[in-house]
């Protein structure tokens, strides 16, 4: 069989069912890693050259988060290979993972996000259009739990101001429609009315958020915006997961309801939003051992 063929088919797989292209790198890269160990020991696709191929990145120092990345990426091709009739059963069905030792999510106190848009609002004023946009940023992803690459996507006709909604496109292509509250509301306003003409251009494409050269504002600025408001609002290096982090703990914390909360976030696993309910937990116990004369 030829493999290498087989990663070509393998990449338009991926692109066909929405894999976003930095997915699809990872994935092309750990499996030339892989097609490359198979070639070098002269071995077929099977249990054990994954196996032994696991093995051998282990021993030379991979993480455990690495090894758990390149064990899903084997068993999606070995999935394709074998459904597409190129392999008589899936080896990959038995390859095991390594467990991760998952923490909890860094989370920034509501009184720290208190500051923070203070510190924002104040420079958003109608002569400082990069100030207007950054608090209509920073608003909208604490307002919705959104990403970054979901913010950074979002276009005009995306926002419905009379339901107060934005529309993004998640992972896999999947859209939604997130609440935003009046604050955000009020935000976004002033950036559109008053500081968004100042940076558009006739060839701007129809982004919200516009760089001072009338360009969409990008992924890696919108995370050096929030990774410098956050500096020092939750413990180790805060980003823009933080602030995610923080708006599904906080609407926990006032009651939301689980599933609310897994919808709004994108979650495709409520498994992965119940992640929120210890942080929550966590933070309750923490005030009663304070609070507490017989804790």
């Amino acid at each position: 069989m030829d493999l290498d063929g087989e990663l070509t088919g393998f990449a338009g797989h991926l692109a066909s069912r929405g894999t976003s292209s930095n997915t699809q790198k990872a994935y092309l890269s750990d499996l030339r890693d892989l097609l490359g160990f198979l070639h070098d020991k002269k071995r077929d696709l099977d249990l054990d050259a994954l196996r032994d191929w696991m093995w051998q990145m282990s021993e030379a120092g991979a993480t455990k988060t690495t090894l758990a990345r390149k064990t899903s990426t084997a068993k999606a091709f070995t999935q394709y290979l074998f459904e597409r009739g190129k392999l008589e059963s899936d080896p990959g069905l038995r390859l095991r993972a390594p467990k991760l030792d998952r923490g909890l999510p860094k989370v920034a106190t509501e009184k720290s996000l208190d500051e923070v848009f203070s510190r924002l609002q104040f420079l958003a004023t109608d002569d400082n259009p990069s100030g207007l946009r950054d608090l209509c940023a920073f608003e909208l992803l604490y307002a919705t739990g959104m990403r970054v690459s979901e913010l950074a996507g979002v276009d005009l006709e995306d926002i419905d101001y009379s339901r107060s909604l934005v529309r993004v496109t998640g992972k896999g292509n999947k859209q939604r429609m997130l609440p935003f509250g009046s604050s955000a509301a009020r935000a976004i306003t002033s950036w559109v009315k008053t500081g968004r003409d100042q940076y558009r251009t006739d060839s701007s494409p129809q982004a919200l958020l516009l760089t001072s050269r009338g360009k969409r504002v990008g992924v890696r600025q919108l995370y050096s915006l929030v990774a410098e408001q956050l500096a020092g609002t939750a413990t180790g290096k805060a980003g823009p997961h933080t602030l995610r982090h923080s708006a599904a703990t906080h609407l926990l914390d006032h009651g939301a309801d689980l599933r609310a909360v897994q919808e709004i976030l994108g979650h495709a696993s409520l498994a992965t939003t119940q992640i929120y309910t210890h942080v929550s937990v966590d933070r309750l116990r923490k005030s009663f051992e304070q609070a507490h004369p017989r804790a």
